[in-house]
């Protein structure tokens, strides 16, 4: 890749880590996934994420991860992109995972490296291209080392980004200059993971964001891209600042975003190990919104 070529934008540029509803008796809400999915496209999501972490892939079923994209699908069509979390501990498991998402019609895979037992970096890399061979669905990595407890480093992701279906980063490694490096000599797509830091991802090369916070506020958190494109880079500062407080409360105010969605939504329980926002909290939160669209 050229210097001055334009950043591939394999999934769009604006992605959404959508949410699994459940009804109050916690059982999967695909009337629910089905209507927020439809309202996240008409609001300016290029694309959604499925079973990330937003969308409590812990607790839900391989089946249900399935019946989700089904429904999920069927819903807004063909032409918006649609990845799947797939990502496992056990390789045998990710695999499994991939093949079923393929088959519900994922357009993408998001992997995460193989957590808690921290692997060394040659196992994580095996890893990947296993998930990678497995199915023919393009991979975005999911590098999170906070969660993971084990980092895709800048170089295993030179490697990586030799393989036709490795094509994206979703990146939440904090480590701009790292980043930065990949970006440079590869033709890697890398999406920002983190909202505070999806505006300076995308002046460095990033091809966009999926975003947690884009639940409830998709055209607030599209808004700085889409400035910045217009060449209106100080507008796109201001309207990245606006964002600020929501995104602090929802993502760095003690709860998973998962928890802070649901509160703004009333989009049903979560499931345990998750508890439900405490009222203090649901009335920031609420204060925090209302003061972003009135913006």
């Amino acid at each position: 890749m050229t210097p001055t070529a334009p950043r591939p934008r394999p999934f769009g540029r604006t992605l959404c880590a959508m949410i699994t509803p459940f009804t109050a008796t916690g059982a999967l809400d695909l009337d629910a996934a089905r209507a927020h999915a439809a309202h996240l496209v008409a609001e300016g999501c290029d694309g959604l994420v499925l079973s990330g972490t937003t969308g409590e892939s812990p607790t839900t079923s391989d089946a249900e991860k399935a019946e989700l994209l089904r429904a999920v699908r069927a819903e807004v069509g063909a032409g918006v992109p649609l990845l799947s979390g797939v990502g496992s501990a056990d390789t045998a498991h990710a695999v499994r995972l991939a093949r079923k998402a393929e088959e519900a019609g994922a357009d993408g895979l998001l992997v995460v490296p193989p957590y808690y037992s921290r692997p060394p970096q040659g196992a994580v890399e095996a890893y990947f291209l296993r998930i990678a061979e497995a199915t023919g669905v393009p991979l975005m990595l999911y590098d999170i080392p906070g969660r993971t407890g084990v980092r895709i480093e800048p170089e295993t992701l030179l490697r990586l980004a030799d393989h036709p279906r490795i094509v994206a980063v979703k990146d939440c490694a904090y480590d701009l200059l790292g980043s930065t490096k990949v970006l440079a000599r590869t033709s890697l797509a890398y999406y920002s993971g983190c909202e505070e830091l999806n505006l300076p991802l995308y002046a460095v090369g990033g091809a966009g964001y999926v975003s947690t916070v884009a639940n409830v506020a998709p055209r607030p958190m599209r808004a700085p891209l889409d400035a910045f494109d217009a060449g209106r880079t100080a507008e796109a500062a201001r309207l990245n600042g606006l964002t600020a407080r929501l995104v602090e409360l929802m993502m760095a105010g003690g709860l998973p975003g998962t928890v802070t969605v649901k509160a703004l939504l009333d989009a049903g329980p979560v499931r345990e190990p998750l508890q439900p926002a405490g009222r203090e909290a649901v009335d920031g939160l609420r204060a925090a919104y209302e003061e972003l669209l009135a913006g």
